[in-house]
């Protein structure tokens, strides 16, 4: 799912690959292992945004957030952007890099309580 992303983003999305921060890097350390059976990507184009982690099969992306997040106009931007990928059926779980560097173990958990509650859900439709 690209929700129409231009070649621009794509190219975006590709340096940001090679320039992810040390956040990043550590929660990618897990989500490249397939967590419970689901790919994830990163960097991933959708629309003229880019997700930092991006699932198909759940429609859910992961944002890791710096203390750049906490200023108002970027956060009004953060939830415009979210409020659009959320109108086209996607989700998302959202962390600070705080979480990820000192409390890893508790991303972990909510990040798979994410997925196994989904894996319910999907089963009783």
């Amino acid at each position: 799912m690209f929700l129409n992303a231009s070649r621009i983003i794509f190219e975006t999305a590709k340096r940001l690959r090679e320039k992810q921060t040390e956040a990043e890097k550590i929660l990618w350390e897990y989500l490249r292992k397939w967590p419970l059976g689901y790919k994830f990507r990163r960097q991933h184009a959708l629309s003229k945004y880019i997700a930092d982690f991006y699932c198909h099969a759940l429609k859910l992306v992961i944002e890791v957030d710096g203390e750049i997040h906490e200023i108002e106009v970027i956060k009004k931007q953060d939830e415009e952007r979210q409020r659009f990928l959320e109108d086209n059926g996607l989700r998302f779980l959202r962390f600070t890099n705080d979480e990820v560097k000192t409390n890893l173990g508790n991303v972990i958990r909510d990040i798979e309580d994410y997925i196994r509650a989904q894996s319910i859900k999907s089963k009783e439709e």
